[in-house]
This record gives C-alpha cells, sequence and structure tokens, in this order.
C-alpha cells in the first residue's frame, strides 16, 4: 500500500511541475478536462494517497527496518 501511494503521488508531482513549467494538466488532458468524471476520480485517488502518505512521516523507521 506505502509503494502505490508513493507513486501516485510521485505521479500528482510530476503532474504540478508540468503544469507549473509548461501549463499542461496531464490528467485533465487524459481525462478529458479538469471538471470531467475521470479526471476528478484521478485527482481524487492521488490526493488520497497523498494523505495516506503523510502516516509514512510519522512511523517509527527502526521498528520498520528490524521487521
Amino acid at each position: 500500500m506505502d509503494t502505490a501511494a508513493l507513486l501516485l503521488v510521485i505521479i500528482g508531482a510530476l503532474n504540478w511541475g508540468l503544469i507549473s513549467l509548461f501549463q499542461f494538466d496531464l490528467v485533465a488532458w487524459i481525462g478529458g478536462g479538469q471538471g470531467a468524471l475521470l479526471s476528478r476520480i484521478i485527482y481524487g485517488i492521488v490526493a488520497i494517497a497523498g494523505i495516506w502518505c503523510i502516516t509514512l512521516l510519522f512511523r517509527d523507521r527502526r521498528a520498520a527496518l528490524t521487521e
């Protein structure tokens, strides 16, 4: 779950980079516009992944390494 969430967050970050550098929203392009249902679903999944990744900041890293 952690790896999948991290990959989605990276994809979201790359999309934001494309928006800032080239004013090109890849998710909107794939999904048919920012307001399209598919785009909104993708944005929502990336947002949930970002919320999940917040938990990575607060986990005990030593315990995870020893398991």
